[in-house]
């Protein structure tokens, strides 16, 4: 699923590519990409058509384009969404869901392989759609508050892994940067978030920042086509992972052979030397 770096490398291509540009017409291929758009897809595509796309905005995993009129279409790219602006010349791609027609020529595709993403529209939502107000902010945001990210971590008795992995608490974290962070922090990922140690917070906080931050540079992490920027291009940070992915290589830091353990239906990789596995769930 993409996460934080790759959300944001793809608003910034709808920034620069759809920002200013008006619907011309909306045609929907696959109804279920418009699932959680209550009215229906007939509603969806009548609030849409005629508007303008006045910017481009993200909170943690989530993006939303607010609309002229104060509305905004808000969407979740799940496994495999991916938002591509085309030239109408260029060939339909094989699992186009959605289609905009904006009046510069171009058109804004969602495509989504797995149909676990989607889109809609947000009534009232251009600020900040109410759907997503339960979501955190997320370590890059300028108004994220790490004092109360520390308090409320604290106030947790889970492994440290599970917690960094809620919306609620920190967006725009998923597997691959968690485990990234925790390898070079330090921690394992079962660590228990009550017995975390101030610096031990503020390590893990500044090493989430620095991973995302380079992940940016490298536009994501792409393990295959399902991630892709605006244009179709991937990302090529996996080329710099210390840990996610590396089961059986070994450590950049110490040479023992990474491993990756069964987690939250997912994997977690990690080295059994620099992040030893806590004793008693304590530390």
């Amino acid at each position: 699923m993409p996460e934080l770096p790759e959300v944001e490398v793809v608003r910034r291509g709808l920034a620069e590519h759809v920002v200013g540009r008006g619907i011309a017409d909306v045609e929907i291929l696959d109804s279920r990409s418009v699932r959680r758009h209550g009215p229906g897809p007939t509603d969806f595509v009548a609030r849409l058509r005629g508007r303008r796309i006045v910017s481009a905005e993200r909170r943690g995993k989530y993006l939303w384009l607010p609309l002229d009129d104060d509305d905004a279409i808000l969407g979740h790219l799940g496994m495999s969404g991916q938002l591509l602006v085309s030239s109408p010349d260029i060939a339909d791609p094989r699992h186009l869901r959605v289609r905009l027609r904006l009046d510069d020529g171009s058109e804004l595709r969602f495509v989504d392989q797995r149909i676990f993403g989607g889109l809609s529209v947000s009534e009232g939502g251009a600020q900040l759609p109410p759907e997503i107000e339960h979501i955190a902010r997320d370590p890059l945001d300028p108004l994220f508050d790490a004092a109360e990210f520390a308090r409320r971590l604290r106030r947790r008795e889970t492994g440290v892994k599970r917690a960094i992995l809620d919306q609620t608490l920190i967006s725009g974290v998923g597997n691959i940067y968690a485990d990234e962070a925790l390898w070079r922090t330090p921690l394992h990922y079962a660590r228990n978030t009550r017995h975390l140690r101030t610096r031990e917070i503020d390590g893990l906080l500044g090493h989430l920042r620095d991973v995302m931050t380079d992940a940016l540079a490298e536009g994501g992490t792409s393990f295959d086509a399902l991630y892709v920027n605006v244009n179709g291009q991937s990302g090529y940070f996996d080329r710099s992972l210390h840990a996610y992915g590396r089961e059986g290589e070994p450590c950049d830091r110490c040479g023992t052979p990474i491993r990756r353990d069964a987690f939250m239906n997912r994997s977690s990789y990690w080295c059994p030397r620099c992040q030893p596995r806590p004793r008693n769930g304590r530390w």
